[in-house]
């Protein structure tokens, strides 16, 4: 794992990049995106310690400060059991850029009481300020995701400056069948990647807490994502099945994480933590009745057409039965949708494969429903896109997953590519 930074001059704002490897090649991972992934508190926070192993408190993350000077301001920490503590803090993807970066010798970062860093420090390292040593924090064992999944999803959110026309542009000029072709070669990609991160939840988890903190992510949608992985920690899936847990004070002990604004109502953490307690005192046991299914998944002949593969094993009636059987009809519409193709399916897929079973049946079959399955919440503007570009046309091929979130992994390349190229020459 490289990394590379450019010096500030002053007070003058620098970005560094590392370079990682990822599943299929190299990606980079940018200082801002742990700024936000600190802004958003999207880790484990309840399990936060610092490298001396004295226990923090994260009481508030601070304002990011976007121009000179530390990163974040008016942060308040406690450290084990003493007095709460207001006042800045730094974050850096290796230790020792505290040091490349002379902090030490810029007043602006006297009032440093934090420092933050993806990689855990060496052994003894010590952030030494102006006015002595100061704490460092490595985010990294306490993050939820692989560090590729976190670089997905920040490509992804900036998908929606990406106009239509330039998708239309470039893959417009290509012949239909290779249109479909390079789409359904990045949704295999895509596949992959989400039966890889299903797997390596399971393997920190077990499978029911690998369920229920997908569960709960995936009902946060891409706003609150962060704050519903919180709530997984804080109450286990037992908590859940009690019908004393109240979601309204599940959500009021969040109240200052929740990502509001723009927010669908349908949408709403108040009304998605609702569905979830109602979802799980109906079906306390979900998780083995979703692995259940494992051995029932429809066999569908690769390259069969979605138009036939829909009518043949009547994925209509087959969605309602999972609604049902799973959810008890607690969660309906295109996020149920979501659930199956984000959550569901590949962590079947995931559970086979650490199953070691021989003949691969479950994952093959999976990945084959998936590729098939309703189109879920795609962004609007790239459900219009596929339908310009004749990759979705009408009943000859109805809207379905796998192209969808082809369109979405060659989209994220571009954006890895552009990112890549940006860091080399920072």
């Amino acid at each position: 794992m490289n990394g590379s930074a450019t010096a500030p001059v002053g007070n003058e704002r620098h970005e560094a990049v590392a370079e990682l490897q990822g599943l299929y090649g190299p990606f980079a991972f940018p200082e801002k995106l742990l700024q936000k992934i600190w802004l958003r508190g999207d880790f484990d926070r309840a399990r936060a310690a610092l490298s001396n192993g004295q226990r923090l408190t994260i009481v508030q993350t601070g304002r990011w400060n976007l121009l000179g000077g530390p990163d974040f301001r008016q942060a308040r920490i406690r450290i084990g059991d003493g007095a709460e503590t207001t006042g800045d803090v730094e974050l850096h993807l290796h230790a020792s850029d505290w040091i490349a970066h002379r902090h030490a010798e810029d007043p602006a970062y006297d009032d440093v009481m934090l420092h933050v860093v993806l990689f855990p420090p060496p052994a003894g390292h010590l952030t030494q300020g102006k006015r002595g040593e100061i704490p460092v924090l490595a985010l990294l064992p306490l993050l939820y995701h692989d560090l590729e999944e976190y670089a997905a999803e920040e490509a992804l959110e900036t998908l929606a400056n990406r106009p239509v026309s330039q998708i239309i542009e470039l893959l417009g000029a290509l012949p239909l069948g290779d249109r479909t072709t390079l789409l359904a070669r990045h949704a295999d990609e895509r596949w992959r990647q989400k039966v890889h991160f299903a797997r390596l939840r399971i393997q920190r988890l077990g499978w029911d807490d690998a369920c229920h903190h997908l569960a709960l992510e995936i009902l946060g949608y891409r706003f609150n994502r962060a704050p519903m992985l919180r709530v997984a920690t804080a109450h286990p899936l037992e908590e859940w099945a009690k019908p004393e847990l109240a979601a309204e004070t599940v959500y009021a002990a969040e109240r200052a994480g929740w990502s509001l604004q723009g927010l669908r109502p349908a949408n709403h953490p108040r009304r998605r933590l609702a569905q979830y307690a109602g979802w799980v005192q109906a079906r306390p046991d979900w998780p083995t009745r979703l692995a259940s299914l494992a051995q029932s998944l429809p066999a569908v002949v690769p390259g069969t057409p979605t138009a036939e593969v829909r009518w043949a094993f009547r994925l209509t009636g087959l969605r309602a039965a999972w609604q049902e059987t799973v959810c008890a009809n607690g969660v309906g519409g295109t996020r149920f949708d979501n659930l199956v193709c984000d959550g569901f399916l590949p962590m079947l897929a995931a559970g086979s494969e650490l199953r070691s079973e021989p003949s691969g049946a479950v994952a093959l079959r999976a990945r084959q429903l998936w590729q098939h399955w309703f189109v879920g919440d795609l962004p609007p503007f790239l459900l219009r896109a596929l339908r310009q570009i004749e990759v979705f046309s009408g009943r000859n091929q109805p809207a379905c997953h796998g192209l969808a979130q082809g369109l979405l992994g060659w989209l994220i390349e571009r954006e890895r590519a552009e990112a890549n190229s940006a860091g080399r020459g920072a």
